[in-house]
């Protein structure tokens, strides 16, 4: 029997069109983005499906679609188990990615969807305004020894704040800080015997110490929403323990804003967990592919698959067991 957990990508996964052939073909999916839509007072739908990229690509739009679409992907696939008599998964995790956590929540039934979605939204108008005065940036670094990390972070320590904001796989990692130190750390990367370091395009230092006027907003809008405690075991994205609190829930919205990722941390200890099986629900195929090298003999299967009926693939319609 496969243990399962359910993951949920952040932002970087959207693309015009996603979540178009899904509505379509599921009424579920189509309900949810909805009362998305409803909910924001605009069809935020409309943008995911038809563009254009600038404006879906723009943090205040991007968040709030890629929760509805991952919602609308996870009602899709409880929808098509129901048609085929399948008794829907009871996942061991939930875990997010970055504003994946969102979603994460949603599905294990911390905050609703209309309150993810407006949470999400305000999110991104306060990440873009933190740190006004000092410019940001974010880099792609390909290919580096974990050993060296430190090495590469004093490359631009002298010229500002850069830290580690995503480890994502083994030898991919992503740094944040002031625009001027995370430059100096990417021109000295071969040096340290990584690949490339590539700069992002992002006007944000995302899980950085500039985001700490983000992180002050957050607490005071996220202070009035109701949180439950989760119906599923959730991860901090910093350091992967378990959330199984209301407070410790609201309290990793706002933590995570100025403290990294940790997906290799998250990963390994749901396979230390007995998850055999990763599910990524929502837009892309990002998660399923960084899931595969950080644990090769681990089954990860994303649903977003255009060639499938109303572009999802579902799982365990072959009779597998899945157990939580």
């Amino acid at each position: 029997m496969d243990r399962i957990a359910y993951v949920f990508p952040g932002q970087g996964s959207q693309s015009v069109g996603m979540g178009k052939a899904l509505a379509e073909a599921s009424p579920a999916a189509a309900a949810i983005l909805a009362e998305v839509d409803d909910a924001l007072g605009e069809p935020i739908s409309r943008l995911a499906f038809e563009g254009p990229a600038e404006q879906l690509d723009l943090t205040a739009n991007a968040q709030p679609a890629l929760v509805a679409v991952s919602i609308a992907f996870l009602a899709a696939l409880r929808e098509r188990w129901a048609e085929a008599g399948i008794e829907a998964p009871s996942p061991a995790f939930a875990a997010g990615h970055s504003m994946g956590q969102y979603s994460a929540m949603v599905a294990a039934g911390v905050i609703s969807l209309v309150d993810a979605v407006r949470l999400v939204r305000e999110r991104g108008r306060q990440m873009q305004s933190s740190g006004q005065g000092r410019s940001g940036a974010m880099a792609a670094i390909i290919g580096l020894d974990d050993a060296r990390i430190p090495e590469l972070l004093s490359l631009g320590s002298a010229l500002g704040s850069v830290t580690v904001a995503n480890r994502n796989s083994p030898g991919q990692i992503v740094i944040s800080g002031d625009r001027a130190a995370v430059e100096a750390a990417v021109a000295g990367v071969r040096d340290l015997g990584a690949r490339r370091g590539i700069l992002l395009p992002v006007s944000v230092a995302a899980h950085s110490s500039l985001m700490a006027e983000a992180a002050e907003g957050m607490t005071r809008v996220l202070a009035p929403i109701s949180f439950s405690d989760p119906k599923i075991p959730l991860l901090a994205n910093a350091d992967a323990r378990p959330i199984t609190t209301a407070a410790g829930a609201r309290g990793e919205l706002i933590e995570h804003l100025t403290r990294g990722v940790d997906w290799v941390a998250a990963v390994q200890r749901m396979s230390a967990d007995g998850v055999t099986t990763f599910v990524e629900i929502g837009p892309g195929k990002v998660l399923t592919g960084l899931i595969k090298r950080i644990e090769p003999e681990a089954n990860a299967v994303a649903v977003d698959e255009a060639a499938a009926t109303g572009g999802i693939a579902v799982p365990f319609t072959d009779g597998a067991a899945v157990t939580s």
